[in-house]
């Protein structure tokens, strides 16, 4: 099991690297989160939904997502409120009156999941969450210490060195921890270093001394990392500069802003700069392309975009006859009103949307969970459906797609100059994103989305076949095991 010293040390990654490693060795390997907090996730083949980094470490394990690879997963909502997500399907809410309670009554599912799993496997690659220092939260923890003491499975701590404070952050982890707990605990990583290792074998021999575990290896920065989807809303805090002479296009970060991934593959395109905009500062103005993303509580996030100001900088950009396209949430956004009358995403109520395309929506009934395939702006796409609600109105009359069961998706304004979609994911086909960015008088490089994100993975494998002690965790998975 991968923890971490902190959120953002890249625990996602050496788990996905891992995976393929192993892998690559003609292991048998599966990946596993007991709880994931996050609202990217990714529709399962059997209609399910699992974070996207444990979809994505399925793919580095080349192995189909299955709901057991994250057993719970926690969707924040606008209330304070999570949605609970267990076995791929909708269970109910988690809060701060019963969020611990509710953890600890998951703890027999997670070890089921987590035991069939190892029945199909020779390898199980597990990911904490968060950081077990964060011992506030150990009472009915199933993400961390609470998951590895009751499936006796052995922990590797990773540790972020590019942030700093790398010494304290292991050996602090270390003296917070319940004996119990770092007992758990066989050897650390550190991960995301730059500049010559030569420099860090003092400090690296510093904190197998304080702590007592020993190191596994040190990881240099992975640049190919950087080409693999976006898992964690941390990563939309960190600015990006801007090149002079490409096309902008600006991506407002909402709230409850979900599956962002989407955004991906614009941002490997050479002729684009993809920029998410941080509340308390304006779209701007010199965008091409505004995207209205995701969104795990659509009520409260249009209501966002207005105490923003956004409303007004979207507006305005579509006065001037620029483009705008919405996805999922951001789709129900573009219309003229949205209805919750049951409060499926928070309290419930009716906003008034933008009014751009002539469509309404309720947020009712089961949620639509399901892999699709169709035809967008003239080319073939895959992604899937994951939306509560029943859109309507004459804008669906000019849809933006047509899925292969024959059902159409989304609306597009008789301009052509706003365009929404349910379906997540499109945006990985070089025809739909080339049709996008021609929208906008950019050409695409035309690469294969998915053979980047492949050979992304083998990279990342073998740096860590490099700088890892493989067969050194290797014999503790075994050790663990037995």
């Amino acid at each position: 099991m991968v923890q971490g010293t902190g959120s953002d040390v890249g625990k996602s990654v050496l788990v996905a690297g891992l995976c393929r490693a192993l892998t690559n060795r003609g292991l048998r390997v599966l990946p596993f989160k007991p709880q994931n907090m996050s609202n990217n996730a990714a529709v399962t083949a059997d209609g399910g939904e699992i974070g996207r980094a444990q979809a994505l470490q399925a793919l580095a394990a080349r192995a189909v997502p299955h709901a057991d690879m994250n057993p719970v997963l926690l969707k924040p909502q606008a209330d304070r409120t999570a949605q609970l997500i267990v076995h791929g399907q909708v269970r109910g809410t988690l809060g701060t009156g019963n969020f611990a309670e509710g953890r600890r009554g998951l703890l027999p599912e997670v070890l089921e999941s987590y035991r069939r799993l190892c029945a199909r496997a020779d390898f199980v690659v597990v990911e904490g969450a968060g950081s077990p220092a964060e011992i506030n939260l150990r009472s009915g923890d199933i993400a961390n210490m609470g998951f590895a003491r009751a499936a006796g499975v052995p922990v590797v701590l990773a540790a972020d060195i590019d942030r700093g404070g790398v010494i304290a952050a292991v050996v602090g982890t270390r003296a917070v921890l319940d004996p119990a707990d770092a007992a758990m605990i066989r050897g650390f990583i550190i991960n995301k270093f730059r500049g010559d290792p030569a420099l860090f074998v003092d400090g690296y021999a510093a904190i197998a001394a304080r702590s007592g575990w020993r190191g596994y290896g040190l990881v240099p920065w992975l640049p190919a990392a950087a080409r693999l989807p976006s898992e964690d809303a941390v990563v939309l805090e960190k600015g990006r500069p801007i090149a002079a002479g490409r096309k902008l296009i600006a991506c407002p970060i909402l709230p409850r802003i979900a599956n962002f991934d989407d955004l991906d593959p614009l941002k490997l395109e050479p002729e684009v700069d993809v920029i998410m905009v941080p509340p308390g500062t304006p779209i701007p103005a010199e965008a091409a392309l505004i995207v209205l993303p995701g969104s795990k509580a659509t009520l409260a996030d249009m209501a966002a975009i207005r105490e923003q100001g956004w409303d007004i900088d979207i507006l305005a950009h579509h006065r001037r006859g620029g483009a705008i396209l919405g996805i999922c949430g951001g789709f129900q956004m573009l219309g003229t009103r949205i209805a919750d009358p049951l409060g499926s995403e928070g309290p419930a109520g009716t906003v008034a949307g933008l009014g751009l395309l002539d469509i309404a929506t309720e947020l009712a009934g089961e949620k639509v969970l399901r892999q699709v395939t169709g035809q967008a702006l003239g080319h073939a796409f895959q992604g899937y459906e994951m939306h509560l609600g029943r859109t309507t109105g004459s804008g669906t009359q000019r849809p933006f797609a047509r899925l292969a069961d024959g059902r159409s998706d989304g609306a597009i304004n008789a301009a052509g100059t706003v365009m929404g979609t349910y379906c997540h994911g499109l945006l990985a086909s070089a025809g739909v994103r080339g049709a996008v960015l021609a929208w906008i008088g950019a050409q695409s490089d035309g690469r294969d989305h998915a053979a980047g994100v492949d050979a992304a993975l083998d990279e990342i494998a073998d740096a860590l076949e490099r700088h890892l002690d493989i067969e050194g965790l290797i014999a503790l998975g075994r050790e663990g095991a037995a």
